[in-house]
């Protein structure tokens, strides 16, 4: 089997990204003194790859992943021996199944599709699940570590999930953010809480940086933070708008769409537009119906 590509995007002299993978875009930086990767690749045969290629770099100081959701942090269990940092909020939900999903379910839908030559290489899952490759390092609130040259400040940013962090690296004047940015791209609302992302926009908003590379779509600058604003905004404005009205959950999952408004869907994921469309309103109207919304004025 020849082997996978990653289509790497050399973002500064020591940032390399792929944004062009089924997936979030998984990354490296380059230190004096090794190689801290930032998400790993849902699909296996790209995780394996990217693996070698940071390593081709000098060796592999820690991964840390910015959020739970599986397409950061599957590709983990190829990269065992290297120390994983993750926020608490994360480590807590690390591949866990819950009635709406199965994690490892999921991650194999695209093996077929998307990555074939991955089938010799997938665990089955108890083997998976034995040792899938959580957080070593685990946190609360920000942590700053220093590798070589270069300074790592994760920050918390919860929303789009509670251990939500953003990976600031003022030396190549960069910001991973993870799914706090989709740029060019459906947003996946699922269970976030919109105000706290707002918020994490705003912090991500304050920092001094060049480059800004999203969980989802192209490398961009900090102009993507009003983007994104402007998305959860509309979302909200909508849901909350139909709650007012009174409609009910199903009126509101058919009523309430931005599938011809706010981009595609991301690389290899087209067939799931309506899914995200209905999984958006629906969470949006479960929660602002918790919250007392009026209904019905």
């Amino acid at each position: 089997m020849p082997p996978a590509t990653l289509d790497l995007e050399r973002v500064t002299p020591n940032i390399h990204t792929t944004t062009r993978l089924r997936g979030c875009n998984p990354s490296f930086v380059t230190t004096s003194e090794g190689v801290v990767v930032i998400d790993t690749p849902q699909l296996p045969t790209r995780a394996v790859a990217m693996r070698a290629e940071a390593e081709s770099h000098g060796p592999i100081r820690y991964v840390i992943n910015t959020e739970h959701h599986v397409d950061h942090i599957f590709g983990n269990y190829w990269f065992k021996g290297v120390p994983v940092v993750e926020h608490q909020g994360l480590y807590d939900n690390f591949m866990v199944v819950t009635p709406d999903l199965d994690p490892y379910a999921y991650a194999l839908e695209a093996v077929p599709t998307d990555d074939p030559g991955a089938a010799s290489i997938v665990p089955d899952r108890d083997t998976y699940y034995a040792d899938p490759n959580k957080g070593t390092i685990v946190f609360t609130g920000d942590l700053t570590l220093r590798v070589g040259n270069h300074t790592f400040r994760l920050l918390h940013t919860p929303g789009h999930t509670p251990g939500q962090v953003a990976v600031h690296v003022p030396e190549e004047r960069a910001v991973f953010t993870g799914d706090t940015i989709f740029h060019g791209c459906q947003t996946w609302l699922m269970t976030s809480n919109v105000d706290q992302w707002l918020e994490a926009l705003e912090r991500i908003r304050q920092l001094d940086v060049d480059h800004l590379i999203p969980g989802h779509g192209p490398v961009t600058s900090l102009k993507a933070v009003d983007a994104q604003r402007h998305v959860l905004l509309e979302w909200k404005a909508a849901v909350a708008e139909a709650v007012a009205k009174g409609w009910t959950r199903e009126e509101t999952v058919q009523r309430v769409r931005f599938d011809d408004k706010f981009g595609p869907v991301d690389i290899g994921q087209g067939y799931m537009m309506d899914h995200i469309q209905t999984l958006n309103a629906g969470s949006l109207w479960d929660k602002l119906t918790a919250l007392g919304y009026a209904r019905g004025r």
